[in-house]
């Protein structure tokens, strides 16, 4: 015979904790979040109510919810049954919001992917093409995962579902640490706005199990004398790669991202041309960045005005051309953990140079020169040291070169 059970989700917790709702029948189990919380203290284990306690006032409505919440899954149990549908967990979920819907005055509750959807619609008005496409392929992720193996809403993000859907991800899609993890990061964030928003009272992506994995990238940057190589080439010949030098040497003295030292203009040169002042578009921070010398050399060529910048994909391909010409080809090798395996490589520096690899030399050089890295963080944007210090490409050599100027060690 089908059972209603209230069980705390955290029964030794020394604060309030959720309370769900497990429903019993024909060898199954069905687990609702019944969006109520209480401290264990006053909670019955026995009666699987609120005790009667003058500490607890609220208790006899506190009960009458959970009442309400009990007969509506006995109600759409027997309504499903009377209606010759053989339950299930997808069917018994949507009959008893019906049943806790007050007669269905009240419109139905978003489902997770209709959230999503409306989401990604909401988010083209004011978040990056970048970060929508992001949102898209996430979504995607999630509906694909939802048709191979259960329907997926609110109340079934748990940890359990998170395990299963990792091994989905490194498995069926051999995706990276770092793409993965930003797939969960993205999920989070959906999450975290539907419970802003009321829509989802299931907190277990809060979870500190439910984390965001992420491996340092074995990412390069380029030092003084690298750029200097860059800054001397010849490439009158050639204006497409001389464009993409110029550009790129922009961001090694500016610690603008790709989208940012793109755009600069005229009226973005201040304080009598000794200044660049931008808001950057990702965050929207206003940034203000001394001229390097470089930089005032690029700028005067292109008489304040940079020429129009190529697509970023356009812009990577062609600027491995350029530090290619340069001469610098060392071999670098790289690990990278794709669908759960450690795959190492071996390749010469300037197929791993991109155009973000200005922004990460940018900082590494400043850092490497002893400039504070407040400083730095001003410029490049960071809020936390520890966010900061992931762009920083020092290596093991180039630090203790560093650490022999130091007072300790004289």
């Amino acid at each position: 015979m089908a059972k209603a059970k209230f069980i705390l989700k955290e029964p030794n917790a020394k604060v309030e904790t959720l309370i769900y709702l497990f429903y019993n029948y024909k060898y199954k189990r069905f687990k609702y979040s019944t969006g109520e919380k209480i401290h264990p203290k006053f909670w019955n284990k026995s009666s699987q109510r609120a005790k009667t306690s003058k500490q607890f006032p609220e208790y006899p409505e506190f009960n009458s919810r959970l009442d309400k919440i009990e007969n509506g899954i006995n109600n759409a149990f027997r309504k499903l049954l009377n209606d010759g549908i053989q339950p299930n967990n997808s069917y018994l979920k949507d009959a008893l919001q019906i049943e806790l819907s007050d007669n269905l005055l009240k419109p139905n509750k978003l489902t997770l992917f209709e959230f999503i959807e409306n989401y990604i619609e909401e988010s083209k008005l004011n978040k990056s093409i970048g970060t929508i496409k992001v949102y898209k392929t996430t979504f995607k992720y999630l509906k694909e995962y939802a048709q191979k193996y259960k329907p997926l809403d609110f109340e079934t993000i748990t940890l359990e579902f998170y395990n299963h859907y990792l091994g989905f991800l490194k498995i069926e899609h051999n995706l990276s640490n770092n793409t993965l993890g930003k797939h969960i990061k993205t999920l989070k964030s959906f999450m975290n706005e539907a419970t802003e928003r009321g829509l989802n009272n299931n907190l277990e992506f809060k979870n500190k199990r439910f984390k965001t994995i992420r491996e340092e990238a074995d990412t390069v940057y380029l030092n003084i004398e690298e750029l200097g190589k860059i800054e001397k080439l010849d490439l009158k010949a050639s204006p497409r790669l001389e464009r993409v030098r110029d550009l790129f040497l922009i961001g090694c003295y500016t610690g603008l991202r790709f989208s940012d030292f793109t755009q600069i203009n005229p009226e973005n040169i201040v304080s009598d041309n000794t200044v660049i002042e931008v808001r950057t578009k990702k965050t929207g921070q206003r940034v203000s960045i001394p001229l390097h010398k470089t930089v005032r050399l690029v700028l005067k060529k292109y008489k304040n005005k940079l020429p129009k910048a190529y697509t970023n994909q356009k812009m990577n391909e062609y600027l491995k051309e350029v530090v290619c010409l340069a001469g610098i080809k060392e071999l670098v090798e790289t690990t990278i953990t794709k669908g759960g395996k450690i795959e190492k490589s071996v390749l010469p520096k300037f197929k791993l140079v991109s155009t973000h690899t200005a922004r990460r030399s940018f900082a590494t050089n400043l850092y490497l020169a002893e400039v504070p890295t407040i400083s730095i963080m001003k410029i490049t944007g960071h809020k936390t040291e520890r966010s900061f210090l992931q762009y920083i490409r020092v290596s093991q050599k180039e630090n203790a070169d560093k650490l022999l100027t130091h007072p300790f060690f004289k």
